[in-house]
């Protein structure tokens, strides 16, 4: 009787599935990205007028329903009010937004003033100073390259 070639009598071959490549080992992958550090010190973004909203909803929604203990519950709920809302109804809180928002704009102009080094430049004088120096040599460099070609 013949048998065929059992699992056992084939040579064993490493699955490469399972082997996990870690740190130098991972060559011909790009590396992976890391977060870039969170200043503590940058201001918050300012909230939206639906979440100023539900500030104010919360509390009346607490004291209607004081057994309700699960967020999802209130969230559907201060939604489902939300888009009930006339334009006129949620005016304040476009209003409260807005002014929470102009706020928000002079913090951040004056905590990208103080990264920059607190320097009191213009507005006009960034603008130029965008492009780099090397640009700047890369671009005349090409155009008196052009002329050159252009003579012979």
């Amino acid at each position: 009787m013949k048998r065929g070639k059992s699992k056992v009598d084939a040579p064993k071959k490493a699955d490469g599935r399972l082997s996990v490549k870690k740190g130098p080992e991972r060559t011909g992958k790009k590396p992976r990205k890391t977060k870039a550090d969170k200043d503590p010190n940058k201001p918050k973004r300012p909230p939206s007028a639906f979440f100023v909203f539900m500030e104010e909803f919360r509390k009346s929604f607490k004291e209607k329903n004081p057994n309700n203990k699960s967020v999802s519950v209130v969230g559907k709920a201060a939604g489902d009010k939300w888009k009930s809302l006339s334009e006129a109804e949620k005016a304040p809180y476009v209003a409260k937004a807005a002014k929470f928002k102009t706020e928000y704009t002079k913090k951040l102009a004056s905590y990208n003033k103080n990264q920059s080094g607190g320097g009191s430049h213009d507005a006009d004088d960034e603008d130029e100073s965008d492009k780099s120096s090397s640009e700047v040599n890369d671009d005349d460099e090409e155009g008196s390259g052009e002329e050159e070609e252009d003579d012979e």
